[in-house]
């Protein structure tokens, strides 16, 4: 979108894991890596050579008649098929066996065997296809979360979404177009879902940004009763700007991923993608925080991490305390506690005049774990 100011995703090219570690990960930005060596899934993974190997198991996909996925509304039904017919679908235009309609669009995001307990592993589901690709030895085994395998029809889009691990997304076959946002642009991203609260946000600092504007008596831009992780705007390139017209400050970060290529995702990062051919790809998840900072009974890894769970459900009790007050006061307290958040979380709030060494010690990237 014209309007937005858009910037280019840097290209890195043949990195190895020093060099990820020195020049990349520290910057906690969005990277395409280029060069790496994914191994021979690059020459193997035709759809023919999918239909051999993935044969008839059976994988849950999404089906929609129309290229942009809305996972809010849910425009696209969930349905059930042989992985051989799936790709041979998938890699289609046109079908002659459908569910919906002759042109219909299939997006496959692999899940583990017991899907409520099991993350995704493409070693375990695909074992097959999984001795083809080489995970980048970016971060220590043991650090290691999920492997999921991303199938997806020409001309299909995925609704804008962050996720609360680091994740690199190999694309295999196929070009993709992947617009993302920083987590400093979730004011002006819509967000919503049927989320609970202790599911609206990763973070304190994410959730903070968001209820600063709507305390500020303007709801349309964050519906505390139903925000989530995922963005209203679902066309990014021609958006509502009468219902939306916040979206335009978002700074826009994109690029254009090749057979090939791995993009580095950073956490809570949202991300925006669209297939411009039939394409292959494989995102690898993996816990950049303490162990203990997860929920562990969370197989899609989406879930807040535990003390943002615990400190969102205490401010909800906050909320309803403050209802024990008239308007007046509930305005004048609600302003004050928002003060004293920003002041306590927000990463843009520190004076500019503060040391390179305040700096430092409050910069997002030094509040990971270092990968390896």
């Amino acid at each position: 979108m014209e309007l937005q100011e858009k910037v280019t995703v840097p290209i890195f090219t043949n990195v190895d894991k020093d060099a990820f570690l020195q020049d990349v990960y520290p910057q906690r930005r969005p990277a395409v890596l280029r060069g790496m060596d994914l191994g021979p899934c690059l020459e193997k993974w035709t759809a023919e050579y999918l239909i051999e190997k993935g044969g008839d198991k059976e994988v849950k996909i999404h089906v929609s008649t129309v290229p942009q996925m809305d996972f809010l509304h849910k425009n696209f039904a969930y349905k059930t098929l042989p992985f051989k017919e799936f790709v041979k679908r998938a890699s289609e235009k046109t079908h002659s066996d459908y569910f919906l309609c002759e042109d219909e669009s299939y997006y496959l995001r692999s899940l583990g065997e017991d899907v409520r307990k099991e993350p995704a592993d493409l070693s375990k589901q695909f074992p097959d296809l999984a001795a083809d690709f080489h995970i980048p030895e970016f971060f220590a085994p043991d650090h290691f979360f999920s492997s999921v395998f991303r199938i997806s029809s020409c001309g299909l889009q995925l609704w804008t979404h962050y996720d609360v691990m680091d994740n690199l997304l190999a694309q295999v076959t196929g070009t993709k177009r992947v617009v993302l946002y920083s987590p400093q642009e979730a004011l002006h991203l819509y967000l919503s879902g049927k989320c609970l609260w202790k599911e609206l946000l990763s973070t304190l600092n994410l959730f903070c940004k968001c209820f600063l504007v709507s305390w500020h008596h303007n709801k349309s831009l964050f519906k505390c009763e139903s925000s989530g992780d995922k963005s209203e705007v679902l066309d990014i390139d021609s958006p509502d700007l009468t219902r939306f017209p916040e979206f335009v400050k978002a700074k826009r970060y994109e690029c254009v991923l090749e057979p090939g290529d791995v993009l580095f995702i950073p956490a809570l990062w949202f991300h925006n993608t669209l297939a411009l051919h039939f394409g292959v790809g494989v995102n690898v998840f993996w816990r950049h925080l303490p162990g203990d900072s997860y929920d562990k009974k969370d197989p899609y890894g989406n879930k807040d991490p535990v003390a943002a769970a615990r400190a969102l459900q205490a401010l909800e009790r906050a909320l309803h305390t403050l209802d024990e007050l008239p308007a007046d006061y509930r305005d004048f307290y609600g302003r004050r506690m928002i003060q004293r958040i920003q002041k306590r979380t927000f990463s843009d709030s520190q004076s500019t005049t503060s040391t390179q060494q305040d700096s430092d010690r409050t910069s997002p990237s030094n509040r990971f774990t270092k990968p390896g």
